[in-house]
């Protein structure tokens, strides 16, 4: 069996004189997950949508585990589930019979399909399979939705905003089924939150106005683009007189609120050390901490420079 793989081979899609994607390539094998990042408008749904066949490229080619997704979609997506946007099942169905719906349309094994609702039913807290539909939450409905989307066991799996609308609760279920998936899986992940891309991808994409302006790895992002602030949070409340102290020493501070306060710095380490040890000299330092984060202040950049 070949290695799981998604590409892109100079893929552009317009809407009359609208250019939602521009020249877009890129390939990744075997597995792990991908985050794809960019603001609303970016292209993240165009290009999933084009690599689940709802959309056709204006001009290049899409292709899942080397199969032309466009010419051969049934043999593409034999080993591949999607979540695209926000699917809504039949609403009179049961969470079972909905399950069960797909997994006659994948051609499952009936008991395989069985076992495997059961599995998923407790993976993903889901709710009584017996309710309706209907019946659910947005959030509820969102993880019977992404249940659907694993039940063939696919190789290539490819979520847009998994997360949207969730809970804490739903959010972290769904963000530890994506990190125990990606060790023999493919994924790619459209996503908002940098805190989510930062804790379960391997990799990462910048897109904006249908171009990408960055990929690599998120150990190399982070390396290269490190938090440039620090809140520091005190035992007492901060008054004038720590204040100045703290300026005194050279340091470009905010007050925060209550007990911390908010220093700015040129991101290496060692000047973040250096911060440290002048603080413990003139007040009990209780909490210190980034601001923002690695993966942050790389989107803000890249996206930054990449509208220029």
């Amino acid at each position: 069996m070949n290695m799981a793989s998604i590409e892109l081979i100079n893929v552009s899609k317009e809407f009359g004189k609208f250019r939602a994607l521009d020249n877009v390539s890129f390939k990744y094998e075997g597995n792990g997950a991908i985050g794809y990042l960019g603001p609303n408008g970016a292209g993240k749904t165009t290009t999933l949508k084009i690599l689940t066949n709802l959309l056709r490229p204006t001009s290049g080619k899409a292709t899942i585990n080397g199969i032309n997704v466009n010419r051969n979609p049934v043999e593409a997506f034999k080993r591949m589930g999607s979540v695209i946007e926000s699917p809504s099942p039949f609403p009179y169905f049961t969470v079972e019979d909905s399950l069960m719906f797909v997994a006659e349309l994948r051609r499952m094994d009936r008991e395989d399909a069985r076992d495997r609702i059961e599995y998923y039913a407790k993976a993903l807290a889901l709710p009584d399979l017996n309710k309706r539909i209907g019946d659910l939450s947005k959030g509820q409905r969102q993880r019977v939705v992404i249940a659907s989307a694993l039940l063939p066991d696919p190789e290539v799996l490819l979520l847009d905003e998994p997360t949207s609308g969730l809970d804490p609760f739903e959010m972290k279920i769904i963000r530890d089924m994506i990190i125990k998936m990606k060790k023999d899986k493919l994924i790619l992940m459209s996503s908002h939150l940098l805190s989510e891309v930062a804790e379960v991808c391997d990799e990462v994409i910048f897109i904006n106005h249908g171009k990408i302006l960055a990929r690599d790895n998120v150990a190399n992002i982070s390396r290269e683009f490190r938090a440039k602030a620090v809140i520091v949070e005190f035992l007492d409340p901060v008054d004038e007189k720590l204040i100045s102290a703290i300026k005194s020493m050279g340091l470009d501070i905010e007050k925060n609120n209550g007990n911390s306060v908010i220093i700015r710095y040129d991101g290496s380490n060692d000047q973040r050390a250096e911060i440290l040890k002048k603080l413990i000299n003139v007040g009990n330092v209780i909490r210190y901490d980034s601001v923002g984060s690695e993966l942050e202040e790389a989107y803000i950049s890249i996206l930054k420079n990449g509208s220029q």
